[in-house]
């Protein structure tokens, strides 16, 4: 086993009150891929920062190995000073470090390096953020919530780079799929200790569930042994006094042990309050546009949403996902096309960039509107600090103001929100960004097991495909043009009809690569024959046209049926059908394009 290059023994760290790290550990070796998991408020992102030097313990061990670099991800990056994102990401490299690969990781995370750090989203920054730790390949890389504000693009290509990385890694997020793709080991922080497994985040959970069965099964049987000691000292026969004394001193031990424990942080309990049930029809959109200057964000789109429905939208950032979702909701007019909304529609609405809360707002103030100590719930009235204690907020949380929460706190708090007024249509713009793992979980059950509709936009590809029954995305997905096409389940089926699709047309066109040297052959022997083109290539080249003008009608037709999302449930043959024949269509569409282009070419060539 090679030595530790960072080594954390026994952390203790308290801000007043009961310690947020108490015995805490943590052991890096060259190559390692570790993920540190556990509730929100469990003291992971202080761990971080204690492990990289930010923060000091007020006890225990901290060794870094004198010759190893450390680069650590932060959650809002200091540009003072730096007049460009290329001149901040540079900063970060070292003697001999390869400035070629600045230039490298900008281009891949959509950055140029010419970028204003003050006029930098929070995305963006997060993408110079990334490349500045990433540049001089450090030995160790200290990474909180790298997939935050990324899309999916971006994620799926920083898990290729953080898999054939050389550095050592411990990493912070609640994306399931990222984990489980990136990570060898896993460290769970819960109640201020630390436990290891040397396997991936796939297996965390069970091994999980597992530690705190044999967890619960100790405390039954410390409360026993204990109930056998009161025993026995009430009705026991008399003992020497030194014994009785000695068992009555190991019983107030076992007692203090047993009232002592701390269980695992409870879990949020919360169900949506119901809402009147809105019509059948929830959303119908007929060949709706929206376009920014020059460039198209939604070419005519048509889609019909039904009530239980659950939508996802997916793709790059700025292909327009947040834009759609606005016009769909009647919150955007297109600039053509209509939106019918249906009826008795009560929405309730998540947003990505939390602008609904005010930072001096207190908690209490928020969850009621400023109506006192109680708010209605599902038709019951209910204290406030009650309802609190569902999402894992303290009693005295109540009057502390929003701006001293942790972002997972603040996604807490704003849930809890949504989820005490009644509602049928659900908008979750981002809803799983700052989330913990347990409280996505809660999340993925109130979504696939609301009664009404729900469209969201998300990241987050567990998270879809637990979720989703359709998946709105862009038709071409490295370049959105403004199409954007409905396909049946979750993330992961996209990807497979996406694949699908692909290897049929790549089919075709090495059947037509093939052909081309017969056709040219024959073409070439004609026009030495003849000097001139048959009468059968000049109709060929005239008539062409009206049949690819034909096709293009005819697929077209085609994929404004395969948008009613309705349609792969209700009739899945008609669905592979008409599947079938675009498919054939777009083939014989191309082989018709290439035989055009070859007779034009030679037309030219005869007639020049």
């Amino acid at each position: 086993m090679a030595p530790p290059i960072l080594k954390l023994d026994d952390i203790f760290l308290s801000f007043g009150g009961a310690p947020l790290l108490a015995g805490a550990a943590l052991q890096v070796e060259p190559g390692d891929k570790i993920c540190l998991v556990g509730r929100n408020g469990s003291g992971k992102s202080t761990l971080l920062k204690i492990a990289a030097g930010l923060v000091e313990a007020q006890s225990g061990e901290v060794f870094r190995h004198p010759s190893s670099t450390v680069r650590y991800l932060e959650q809002a990056p200091d540009f003072a000073g730096f007049s460009t994102v290329q001149a901040y990401a540079e900063a970060g490299l070292g003697p001999g470090d390869d400035h070629y690969r600045v230039a490298y990781l900008l281009s891949h995370l959509g950055l140029t390096g010419e970028e204003d750090p003050k006029n930098l989203s929070g995305g963006e920054a997060r993408r110079a953020a990334l490349a500045r730790v990433l540049a001089p390949e450090p030995d160790i890389l200290l990474l909180d919530e790298p997939t935050n504000h990324l899309d999916l693009p971006t994620i799926e290509w920083l898990e290729g780079e953080l898999q054939k990385s050389r550095s050592a890694l411990v990493l912070i997020s609640h994306d399931r799929r990222f984990l489980e793709k990136v990570s060898t080991a896993t460290v769970w922080l819960d109640r201020g200790t630390s436990r290891r497994l040397d396997r991936g985040f796939a297996h965390f959970e069970a091994w999980r569930d597992q530690v705190l069965e044999a967890e619960e099964l100790e405390q039954h049987k410390l409360g026993k042994a204990i109930e056998r000691e009161e025993h026995w000292l009430r009705y026991g026969v008399t003992a020497r006094r030194k014994r009785n004394m000695r068992r009555l001193g190991e019983l107030q031990t076992m007692r203090s042990q047993y009232r002592g424990h701390k269980g695992p942080q409870g879990t949020v309990q919360a169900t949506i309050s119901d809402a009147q049930e809105s019509g059948k029809l929830v959303i119908e959109a007929n060949k709706i546009t929206k376009t920014f200057g020059d460039r198209p964000i939604v070419a005519p789109f048509s889609t019909r949403v039904h009530r239980g429905d659950c939508i996802g939208l997916v793709g790059p950032n700025g292909a327009g996902k947040t834009t759609l979702l606005k016009m769909l909701t009647g919150q955007l007019a297109p600039d053509s096309g209509t939106v019918k909304l249906g009826t008795n529609l009560e929405i309730a609405t998540l947003d990505q960039k939390r602008e609904d809360l005010n930072p001096e707002e207190t908690l209490a103030h928020y969850l009621t509107d400023g109506r006192g100590e109680n708010l209605l719930v599902n038709g019951e009235q209910r204290h406030v600090t009650g309802y609190m204690k569902e999402f894992l907020f303290q009693p005295e949380q109540a009057r502390t103001p929003i701006r001293n929460l942790s972002g997972g706190e603040r996604a807490r708090l704003m849930l809890a929100r949504i989820m005490s007024r009644p509602a049928n249509l659900l908008i979750l713009d981002e809803p799983t960004n700052d989330l913990d793992i347990e409280t996505l979980d809660l999340l993925q059950e109130i979504v696939a097991g609301f009664p009404g509709t729900v469209i969201l936009v998300s990241h987050d590809r567990d998270f879809l495909d637990r979720t989703v029954t359709s998946t709105i995305a862009p038709a071409v997905p490295d370049a959105p043009d403004g199409r954007w096409i409905e396909y049946a389940g979750g993330y992961s089926d996209m990807l497979a009809q996406r694949k699908g699709a692909v290897e049929e047309r790549k089919r075709a066109e090495k059947a037509a690569e093939r052909s081309k040297p017969q056709e040219a052959a024959a073409s070439s022997e004609t026009a030495k024959g003849k000097g001139k083109l048959s009468y059968k290539q000049k109709f060929a080249l005239d008539n062409l046209p009206k049949e690819m003008a034909k096709a293009e009608a005819e697929i077209t037709q085609r994929e404004e049926r395969m948008a009613d999302p309705s349609l792969f449930t209700k009739d899945p043959t008609t669905f592979n059908r008409l599947a079938a024949e675009m498919e054939k269509l777009r083939d014989s569409l191309m082989k018709m394009e290439e035989e055009w282009l070859e007779l034009e070419m030679l037309r030219e060539e005869l007639e020049g």
